[in-house]
């Protein structure tokens, strides 16, 4: 059995990733720590006890960074609905959060168990609040899934940037660079043929599980902003396209290992994350941050660019089914 560590800013596709761990007959979910974004704190921590006891599992859930380290929190309620699933009028999870505070969860999680994966699925505060109280949990880290970050395409709540980097970009910024062996998959390899389309939406409605139904209903009001900001028809699903990449990394089909680092200074470009996908810090001729990180450390983070979509589909259907 392998064991995962999800951060999560509940909402209505983190949740399906959640039920895509949790149900994984090979993972063991060590616990589940909640961080302020899309929804504010206690409706996402709510929301993450609520999926687990759909799934019928006692994982220990504990809330975190109610807002970013240096900035106000932006929620995302306008794309997942005011309670983060759809609006649906679930009712209140059984269970309570732990008393523990996510940051020093994640510390005693790993300690207690050194190697494991971390997944993280909002903004990176908890994380970044985390390594600064214990740095040894870089190296005890073994692979550390990040779903965010628009790697060499355009962002998903500004031009520049997406959601879970902009929310936070400082702690995204520690994050990225503190050497830790990092997958960052970026919102874009939820788009085009990774969408689930209508016809596999009605597949999925067909499993009639409640797990199926939830997945698609709590979507329902991402599925039409979607559609307003992208144009395209579909449920798009970047926490559990990272999800599948964290279960299966045979999922990413094109990734490669690079320097990234996050814009912090900037309004225009706030949250940007920027690849070094030539690897030209290396060259004698850069200055700057760049060539101090390139003198300092080697490049950590491994950049996924594409994924084999038929192989996500068919986890997403044995997760719900």
């Amino acid at each position: 059995m392998r064991t995962f560590l999800i951060d999560t800013d509940t909402a209505s596709d983190d949740a399906v990733a959640l039920i895509m761990a949790l149900r994984h007959p090979e993972v063991r979910v060590a616990a589940i720590t909640v961080v302020a974004g899309n929804v504010p704190l206690e409706q996402a921590t709510r929301n993450a006890i609520y999926t687990a006891e759909l799934c019928g599992s006692d994982v220990p859930v504990y809330a975190g960074a109610g807002e970013p380290l240096l900035r106000r929190a932006e929620h995302a309620t306008w794309f997942h609905g005011a309670d983060g699933l759809g609006d649906q009028n679930y009712p209140p999870p059984k269970s309570c959060s732990r008393r523990e505070h996510a940051t020093d969860a994640i510390i005693g999680t790993v300690a207690k168990h050194p190697g494991l994966t971390l997944v993280t699925l909002g903004p990176l505060t908890n994380v970044a609040l985390a390594i600064v109280r214990e740095p040894s949990l870089v190296k005890n880290v073994a692979r550390c899934v990040v779903m965010g970050g628009n790697p060499c395409c355009e962002g998903n709540v500004t031009p520049a940037a997406e959601y879970n980097i902009w929310v936070d970009p400082e702690a995204a910024q520690m994050v990225l660079t503190s050497g830790m062996a990092i997958d960052l998959v970026g919102w874009q390899l939820c788009r085009g043929d990774a969408k689930v389309n209508a016809e596999e939406i009605a597949t999925i409605r067909k499993l009639d599980t409640k797990l199926a139904h939830f997945a698609i209903d709590c979507n329902r009001v991402a599925m039409q902003a979607n559609q307003t900001q992208t144009g395209e028809i579909g449920i798009a699903l970047p926490d559990p396209v990272a999800m599948a990449v964290a279960l299966d990394p045979s999922v990413a089909t094109q990734s490669s290992v690079h320097h990234v680092a996050v814009e912090t200074a900037s309004e225009l470009t706030r949250g940007m994350t920027v690849v070094d996908r030539l690897n030209v810090a290396n060259d004698a001729r850069n200055r700057g941050l760049w060539s101090e990180m390139a003198h300092n450390r080697e490049p950590s983070v491994r950049v996924v660019w594409s994924i084999d979509v038929p192989l996500w589909k068919r986890m997403l259907s044995a997760a719900l089914a």
